[in-house]
């Protein structure tokens, strides 16, 4: 008896492992263990020196595809020359794909798209298995995988976040949208956008929530109703403009102008690195906040159970980029640490004012502090919004039941693409 051969879901990253997208590998390693198999095509490797632990448990082959242009050209362009003579028809279909979305934007980026998704089509899916293609991220992944779905004939789907939706060319994402098998996105503010983004394109456009893993919080309740001075304050966010970091530093320095003793932990690390750290001793902020740079998820951990008060500064970039809902509120909220932060894109979808937690106008320092203050210090807000916060999360938003949801998606996916 011939054994059945489980179809391949392949997935598309930017890059892999990476610290500050661990709801990418949670997605993976959950799909593992209900039963898929995955395998890993990965654009770039991962940016730190280390990664969470789940990634061990991941059993996905991941491969990498030639990265750079000019140090890789004769990779790519020998695959693609195979491909070429292999499939002329497909492979000409593919270049007036590649020519008409290159002529939208001029983007040369366009270019090493193409090329890369005829390495993977040529080099890397032969004998994988893969019957269906999903990226993570709406830009440069979603491309790949756009160009080695018309130069394979697998269909694709993809899953959009934040950045890469609102940075986009529009014309661009509108194309891809229609092209793909369906679209899963983060937030109902997001699905909104992208709907109407579509214009009128009959793809399916899902919202599922990333979640988090509530068993990692489900025992570590914080439940400080009544902290006192000097608070423990925590931010974990990467160092770039959307995170509304300086904002934050400058609340911190309204508090200490108030006389409110408090320790202040940044957790991240990013583009912006060196600007934001400069602000601290300009703002007077040395003796009471420290940068640690990125850390690993038992690290961060332990920095939730000491903290008073978590805050978040997200704010909308002068590029367009913005949150979803970041991951750290959830988890902030599930370890039953208050959170202040701010009233943008989709976080009042978790963040409910006066409820689960306190939200302020973007770039308000002074109303962030108040908030901040407010939080500290006000004992049956404290005590209403830890134990109402940390329940919503439990309840509507462990990452087992909301990628239950997606799989079934998947599922759907899978068996058109063996059918067809």
């Amino acid at each position: 008896m011939t054994a059945t051969v489980r179809p391949v879901l392949g997935m598309v990253l930017k890059g892999y492992p990476r610290i500050s997208e661990t709801f990418i590998s949670n997605e993976i390693l959950l799909l593992e263990q209900l039963g898929f198999a995955v395998h890993i095509f990965s654009m770039r490797p991962g940016r730190e020196g280390f990664t969470h632990a789940s990634i061990a448990r991941i059993r996905a082959r991941v491969d990498y595809l030639p990265e750079t242009f000019l140090r890789n050209i004769h990779r790519l362009l020998y695959a693609n020359l195979c491909l070429a003579i292999r499939d002329p028809r497909r492979y000409a279909t593919g270049l007036r794909v590649a020519r008409r979305r290159y002529l939208r934007t001029r983007n040369p980026a366009s270019l090493r798209h193409f090329l890369q998704a005829g390495y993977l089509v040529e080099k890397r899916l032969p004998g994988s298995g893969v019957v269906h293609l999903h990226a993570h991220f709406a830009h440069s992944p979603t491309s790949v995988a756009l160009y080695a779905s018309v130069l394979s004939g697998l269909p694709f789907s993809f899953t959009a976040h934040a950045k890469d939706i609102y940075t986009s060319d529009r014309a661009q994402l509108r194309e891809k949208i229609a092209l793909a098998r369906f679209v899963v996105t983060c937030t109902e503010y997001n699905r909104c956008h992208l709907l109407d983004l579509a214009g009128g394109a009959r793809t399916p456009i899902h919202r599922i929530y990333h979640g988090i893993d509530t068993r990692l919080f489900a025992g570590h309740g914080h439940a400080n109703h009544e902290p006192s001075p000097p608070f423990r304050l925590l931010t974990v966010a990467r160092l770039i403009a959307k995170k509304g970091i300086p904002t934050i530093l400058k609340a911190l320095k309204i508090l200490r102008e108030q006389g409110i003793a408090f320790d202040h932990t940044l957790i991240g690390d990013g583009p912006d690195r060196d600007r934001i750290v400069a602000l601290i001793p300009r703002l007077g902020l040395s003796g009471v906040c420290r940068w640690i740079g990125s850390q690993p998820h038992d690290v961060v951990l332990a920095h939730y159970r000491r903290a008073d008060l978590f805050v978040l500064g997200c704010e909308v970039a002068a590029d367009g980029d913005r949150d979803g809902v970041p991951n750290v509120l959830f988890e902030s909220m599930a370890m039953g640490v208050p959170v202040v932060t701010t009233r943008v894109s989709a976080i009042p979808e978790l963040v409910e004012q006066g409820k689960t937690g306190l939200l302020v106008p973007p770039g308000d320092s002074a109303a962030l502090a108040d908030a901040m203050r407010a939080m500290l210090t006000d004992v049956g807000l404290r005590r209403c919004v830890m134990t109402a916060a940390r329940e919503r999360v439990l309840h509507d938003f462990d990452n087992r039941a909301l990628v239950g949801r997606l799989a079934e998606i998947y599922r759907t996916a899978l068996a058109g693409s063996q059918g067809s």
